[in-house]
Parts: C-alpha cells; structure tokens; sequence
C-alpha cells in the first residue's frame, strides 16, 4: 500500500513483465521475470480498469481469457461455469457487460482472471467505485481463494482492507518499500513512537474548567462530548474526573492502528 504516485501499479507492471526492469531481481516460481512466459500461465491479474469487452456475453468474456492460456473443450467450459459462479455471476452468463453495475463488471473482470486456475493473482485496486454489496463479495472470495492456496498480492486505498485481507505488508512511498511486517509487527514497531490515549465520554459536567486548563483535549459532537488524554493511566483520569464533578458513560484505551503508522511513516493518508 502507499498514496498515490507511490509506485505501486509500477511494480505490478514489473512484476508482470510489462515494464522492462533497469535494476534490480524480480523471480516469480523460480524463474527470473525476463523468462516470464515461462510461468504466465501460473499468474492471474486483475487490473486497475476494467478490462472486458461489452459486446461479448458474461460468458464469452470468460471464454476468451481461459482460451488464451490454452483451455480447450470440456475443460474451458467447465472452468469458465466455475469462474462465474465463484463470483456470483452464473446467472448473468448470458447477459452483456454493458448491462452490469460497475460491481458486476468488477466481479467478471476477476472471473477472467480467475478462470486458468492460477497460483498467484495480483489485484490492483479491485474494489474502487464499487457498490458496498460487490465489494464485500469481493473481499470474501479473496478471502477464500487465499484459503485455498492461493497467494495473492494486493493494492488498495482502503486501510480496513489491508487489516481484514492482508497478512505481509509492503508499505511504498516515493517508488521504495519504506517498512514491511503483519500488522501485529508493525504496531508492536512503532507503538513506542505514539502516546498511549484514554478516550472519555462524557454525560455532564460542572467543571469543565479543569479540563480546559489541563491539557487534555475535548472534541464536541452533535450528542457527545469526548475527551482525549494522554500517558495516564485509568485510575487517575476517573480520579480527575470525579473531582471535578464530569460524570462519563465510558472510559477506554485506543490502540494504534495501521492507518496512524501509514501517516507517521509518509506523511499522508492512504487516500491522499
């Protein structure tokens, strides 16, 4: 994951053999990326823009690809029903692209990618501009592909679906991987780096005042008031607060998550 301009789609070209590489290694399946007819047929890609063509049937979309790796007969047609219906598509074999939501599009295009059975899928940015419903139809037959035993690269806007899908993290900033680990190691890495919050919600209160002159910070909401503190523990901030008379509905630790690590490493959210 990076923000855009990371060069994230520029490696994926890379890896693909699509861009010529002018330092460095690249092997997929042992064999070096200049020998990368040699393994394409283990390699499915799921591309940034949606890549079908309208005036061809669901179906025939699904065809075409699984021809071009070589599928024949029986065993095409077998592999392109599987395809839809892993996608949830078996019922719109028949109909056109042109007729889809962007989801549906989106869902046939992995069926492409899908159809030749391949052992490493690359997805670049899947889920972008699609409905909530394709979406999380995607996110789970990603889920369970990788069950299957399928590795799986993946690039995302979306910080909640690197935490749900992701189990290795690359994060790239300015065309260089800056950090990598599972999620877990890189909060464990940088939780030294952030102050331990306490998030307060508060129902009432008369002395407000003690909080403003302290430096805690308050946040006003439309039915809330929250208050932020920071490096004390549980015990001396309900101390405080009973002191003063603010009586809260709720008291708790937040954690550091993947996105604070993502602005602390970069300077910017993923979307940016």
């Amino acid at each position: 994951m990076g923000p855009n301009g990371a060069g994230k789609s520029s490696l994926i070209n890379l890896i693909l053999g699509l861009t010529p590489t002018t330092s460095g290694k690249i092997s997929l399946f042992g064999q070096s990326i200049k020998a990368i007819k040699k393994v394409s047929s283990k390699i499915g890609y799921v591309p940034q823009d949606i890549a079908i063509y309208p005036d061809l049937t669901a179906y025939e979309n699904v065809e075409l690809f699984g021809s071009l790796y070589g599928l024949k007969g029986a065993t095409l047609k077998e592999k392109v029903l599987e395809s839809l219906e892993f996608v949830g598509l078996t019922d719109q074999a028949k109909n056109f692209p042109r007729q889809f939501s962007g989801g549906m599009k989106r869902r046939l295009n992995i069926a492409c990618a899908l159809v030749h059975s391949p052992q490493l899928i690359i997805f670049d940015e899947p889920t972008v501009g699609i409905d909530p419903q394709s979406r999380n139809h995607i996110l789970e037959s990603i889920r369970l592909l990788n069950d299957r035993g399928t590795t799986v690269i993946y690039t995302t806007h979306y910080m909640e679906e690197v935490e749900a899908l992701c189990d290795y993290i690359y994060i790239m900033d300015h065309g260089k991987v800056i950090e990598e680990g599972s999620v877990g190691d890189l909060e464990k890495r940088y939780e030294k780096d952030f102050a331990q919050k306490i998030m307060v919600t508060v129902t009432d209160g008369e002395g407000f005042e003690f909080v403003h002159e302290s430096n805690w910070k308050i946040t006003e909401l439309d039915h809330e008031t929250i208050i932020t503190v920071e490096n004390e523990s549980i015990q001396t901030v309900i101390e405080k607060l009973n002191r003063a008379h603010i009586r809260f509905s709720e008291i708790r630790h937040t954690h550091l998550n993947l996105e604070e690590i993502f602005l602390h490493l970069t300077g910017k959210k993923l979307r940016d």
